[in-house]
């Protein structure tokens, strides 16, 4: 059995679109890990906002400038979330929580997650104070029916979304 990585984390989500939320856990993550891996969530039956190229390529423009961008990787995830553990040789997936609700269904789905590959551990950072109220399922919304968007996601998000009205 190989050892996966615990230096390596896996920061999984949808990302549809990509929030300052999620670029505050991905800073957050680069001061706690050798390698953070972007994990982009293709679910089959679900259509979003973004298809998850461009949510790809949102996150990779992004954090181009973070100073350890360096130690970044990219992946779409459309199975299990162990599996791409294991593809990536990842030992640590990173979550995010702002409420408990957050905490309730997480730590199902870690201990989840932990019986299937015994191998990873998730850890969980909690939102930073300005950001806890943020969410894509908000985000879209509030897009959807035509607000100011511009103080929740970074700059090349919103200017990439302003160009699909």
């Amino acid at each position: 059995m190989t050892r996966l990585d615990p230096n390596h984390a896996i920061f999984p989500g949808s990302f549809d679109p990509p929030t300052l939320g999620h670029l505050d856990l991905i800073e957050r993550a680069l001061e706690r890990f050798e390698l953070v891996t972007l994990a982009v969530g293709a679910h089959p039956t679900k259509s979003g906002l973004l298809d998850p190229d461009e949510r790809e390529q949102l996150l990779r423009t992004m954090t181009a400038e973070l100073a350890s961008s360096e130690r970044l990787e990219f992946m779409q995830l459309s199975g299990l979330l162990v599996d791409g553990c294991r593809d990536s040789n990842a030992g640590t997936v990173l979550r995010g929580l702002r409420n408990g609700t957050d905490f309730e269904y997480e730590s199902q789905m870690a201990a989840t997650n932990r019986s299937m590959e015994p191998g990873v551990d998730t850890l969980y950072l909690g939102a930073s104070p300005g950001h806890a109220h943020l969410s894509s399922t908000l985000v879209r919304q509030i897009f959807a029916m035509g607000g100011d968007i511009t103080e929740l996601v970074p700059e090349t998000v919103a200017s990439f979304l302003a160009s699909r009205r």
